[in-house]
């Protein structure tokens, strides 16, 4: 099942539910996810659709980092309950340890010794954890690594 399959059958079942708030929120991202479809010509691939979720919720994180520090609790609420709605549509997220296991493998593959060959190894762990990691602990993991 597709994503915007997905989201047509969550959508109906929120009006059921009477519930607005994840009728709302499911809205947003189905349009987001038309938009892409259309920018792009063609039906999204399961990466194009991962890659516009995940846009999604860091814009939200982001939010809620800056509705934090502004002390605005009101907002930042209803943040943190739109991030509640968008997490069953991401893939499971991988643990710290995990995201090492697969830097460390990623640094073996490369022979990387020191920092200025983090590309190189972002080349290869970034595609293994999109979606399922935040680019920024991936990369101070990285760092942290070819560091030592």
């Amino acid at each position: 099942m597709s994503l915007l399959e997905t989201l047509n059958a969550d959508m109906k079942q929120a009006m059921k539910d009477k519930n607005k708030e994840a009728l709302s929120v499911i809205r947003m991202v189905k349009a987001t996810v038309m938009n892409e479809q259309i920018s792009l010509g063609h039906d999204l691939t399961t990466e194009e659709e991962l890659t516009v979720l995940s846009r999604e919720v860091k814009q939200r994180q982001e939010s809620l980092a800056e509705f934090e520090k502004g002390g605005r609790e009101d907002l930042a609420s209803g943040i943190r309950a739109e991030l509640v709605i968008l997490a069953p549509y991401l893939p499971k997220q991988l643990t710290e340890a995990e995201v090492a296991t697969i830097v460390a493998s990623a640094i073996e593959q490369t022979g990387a010794t020191t920092p200025k060959d983090m590309g190189k190894v972002m080349g290869i762990v970034t595609p293994q954890v999109k979606g399922k990691a935040d680019g920024k602990v991936v990369a101070n993991l990285v760092k942290a690594a070819l560091a030592q």
